[in-house]
């Protein structure tokens, strides 16, 4: 029977040869990750479940990166509760306040593979599909399970396959591509399908790059996203991990694949604007919009290629004495190329702040909060009522390169008219 690669990789996961969209799996897990924030839930319903050990503690990886350094009494409270739990269970993959964002930190360490199924209690998880895994968000109790007995069982999704053909034009990205897609699919138009991404367009990309598109599947309602390993997957890949795996590939007849095609040949700069991620419109109709931040980072555009895009327009240049722009790398690792690089030396000269790792402003959660009226431009993935601070601001979302442009002249500004 022809498969989707979604489809395949549940069959291995679950022991079987072959499995169809709508099936129920039980399947084993390859990687478990929890971070500071959902973390200690999931440890709190662990311990009702009255296992003394979790199954396997050298599949379980536990970064800080939502509040870090804990900026409050609560966060230092689960803070103690993970290292205690790290310590107890002899888990060994975990990185404390020093390391990054987690859907940065699982690539980079060598914990994503080919073929595995990857769960975590972070609903951006989904960004791990870009190495070919079968890779999704669940809350803290379902992964209680998954500590307890290294299984959890899936309905088999439907497959969406983005069809991307095209040349993207100069300032035009990754992160453009899905915005776009996003405002003709929907926030809700491929609610538990596998989003698979294919085409000439997404061959030629960059790992960093289909980072960014799966990262944002979940925005469209997806239960994952997915790229087939090609190449640049196994080169990432090989220099970073020492796991066996297996490449899993889709059939083209598989009876539960639906094709879209996407032409972004003409693509201009995408911006989401508030409050929903699928408000999507082109930044010429959007620009000239007055900010007040810009937030440059998150597991969707903090890679090094985010702050080598944004450096490259920011030098020479200042940032708007009326707004602040805040830098915050995805990872210890891109912190230290970018300083390396001497992209540090820019955005400080630049005007702009530079903090540590971290998740930051994207949910609201550490430093750099919005306050009521203000308007922020984030190179994050979420731009809900409330998100980054108060309720009553608003924030759009764009590309690192917009975000550079607009940080220069304090309003949403088209890169392709920065000189």
């Amino acid at each position: 029977m022809s498969m989707t690669m979604a489809e395949k990789i549940l069959a291995k996961a679950s022991g079987k040869k072959e499995v169809e969209a709508g099936e129920i799996v039980m399947t084993n897990i390859d990687v478990a990750m929890t971070h500071d924030l959902t973390g200690p839930l999931s440890v709190e319903s662990f311990r009702k479940i009255g296992v003394p050990e979790v199954w396997d503690p050298e599949k379980i990886v536990i970064v800080f990166d939502h509040q870090v350094p804990a900026d409050s009494l609560d966060a230092a409270e689960n803070h103690a509760i993970m290292r205690k739990f790290v310590r107890d269970q002899g888990i060994s993959n975990f990185y404390d306040v020093r390391e990054g964002v987690c859907h940065q930190v699982l690539p980079e360490k060598g914990h994503i593979v080919p073929g595995e199924v990857v769960v975590g209690t972070d609903s951006h998880t989904c960004t791990h599909g870009a190495l070919g895994a079968f890779s999704t968000g669940i809350g803290s109790t379902d992964m209680s399970m998954v500590f307890a007995t290294g299984k959890l069982w899936f309905k088999t999704p439907e497959t969406i396959k983005f069809n991307i053909e095209g040349t993207l034009q100069d300032n035009v990205y990754a992160k453009d591509v899905i915005l776009n897609i996003i405002g003709q699919t929907g926030a809700d138009g491929a609610t538990y399908k596998a989003c698979q991404f294919g085409g000439e367009t997404v061959t030629e990309m960059s790992v960093s790059d289909r980072m960014v598109l799966c990262n944002m599947a979940i925005e469209m309602g997806g239960k994952t996203g997915l790229v087939e390993p090609d190449q640049k997957t196994l080169n990432y890949v090989n220099a970073r991990s020492n796991k066996s795996f297996e490449v899993i590939k889709g059939d083209a007849d598989a009876a539960s694949l639906e094709i879209m095609d996407i032409d972004v040949s003409d693509l201009e700069p995408q911006i989401a604007c508030p409050h929903n991620v699928d408000n999507v419109k082109d930044i010429s109709d959007v620009a000239g919009t007055p900010i007040d931040q810009v937030f440059l980072g998150s597991c969707t555009n903090g890679r090094i290629e985010d702050l080598r895009d944004a450096a490259r327009i920011l030098k020479g240049n200042k940032v708007s004495d009326n707004i602040r722009m805040l830098v915050i790398p995805a990872s210890r690792e891109v912190y230290r190329d970018a300083l390396n690089e001497g992209l540090m030396n820019i955005f400080v000269d630049a005007g702009a702040l530079v903090c540590n790792p971290c998740c930051g402003p994207c949910l609201g959660g550490h430093v750099g909060l919005i306050g009521p009226g203000e308007v922020s431009l984030s190179t994050s993935n979420r731009n809900f009522k409330g998100r980054q601070g108060s309720s009553e601001a608003e924030v759009y979302l764009s590309s690192a390169a917009v975000a550079a442009s607009s940080a220069i002249t304090g309003k949403i500004e088209d890169p392709r008219d920065i000189k």
